[in-house]
Formats: C-alpha cells, structure tokens, sequence
C-alpha cells in the first residue's frame, strides 16, 4: 500500500482548493485557529469482496474534517462557507477517480463497500471552544492489496 502517495494526493486537492488556511495531516491536538482549517487522518481499513482468488483488495477510508471557529462573524455565513467548501473537496475527489496514485482502483463514489464519499455536519467542542464541523468520508478501493498466501 502507497500509504505516502494516498496522503499526500489527499492533502494536494485539499490544498489546491485555496478556500483553507490550513490543510492539516492529522487530528488537531489544540484549537485549529481562525478561517477554515481541513484536518486528514485514516478513519478504518478493511477488505472489499471483489477481491481475487491470490489477493485481496481493500477499502481505506480517510476522515477529512472542516473546521470553522462558531464565533466566526458574520455568522450567516458559515454554513454556506462550510457546504462550499465541502462541495470544492468532493467534486475533487469525484473529479480524480483513482487520485493519481498506482493501485487505487477508485474512490466509492456510491458506497459499493460501505460509506460513499459524503460529509455529515455537526459541532465540536476543542479547548474551550466550539467549532462548527462537517467531516468528509472519503473511500478508496484499493486492488491487491494484501497475498492470500496458504
């Protein structure tokens, strides 16, 4: 598994966006600041059942989480700000189907198995302070990822 090239094709749409002032290879330990940050980290690994008879594919799911500080003014704004910038994320992740990286077969797009690349809002409390979230569940089917060796 490239588990090098996946994060970083992962940090590059994120980047390449321009709407974060941070783009974060991790969960924050401390408060993310102010503006949007986008924190990246792995979420679950499993096998997927349109393995092969010598190898088994794989689904890696990253976790990319939105941040916005909820004092953020004007406060009117910062769910569209939120939902544009999810929306800018998922049509790059849409937009680059295998992400550039050797052995990815897609992103599931459709939840064939499991979750489908969505985003699902909600709120954080992190240091004192409450922050208005919304994470993206990013599938990757990934081909002969481990040996069936017997």
């Amino acid at each position: 598994m490239d588990i090098a090239g996946l994060f970083a094709a992962v940090e590059s749409h994120a980047l390449a966006l321009g709407v974060f002032e941070r783009v974060n290879m991790h969960e924050p330990k401390t408060s993310p600041g102010s503006g949007l940050t986008a924190a990246v980290w792995i979420q679950a690994i499993a096998p997927v059942t349109t393995s092969g008879l010598a190898t088994t594919s794989g689904r890696i799911e990253f976790s990319t989480r939105i941040y916005t500080n909820m004092l953020t003014e004007p406060q009117d704004a910062i769910d569209p700000n939120m939902v544009a910038a999810v929306d800018a994320l998922l049509g790059a992740y849409s937009g680059d189907f295998d992400l550039g990286v050797t052995g990815v077969r897609d992103v599931d797009l459709l939840g064939q198995h499991g979750v489908p690349l969505s985003a699902l809002a909600g709120y954080l409390n992190q240091d004192g302070k409450l922050y208005r979230v919304m994470t993206v569940t990013l599938p990757i089917i990934i081909n002969d990822l481990w040996a069936q060796v017997t």
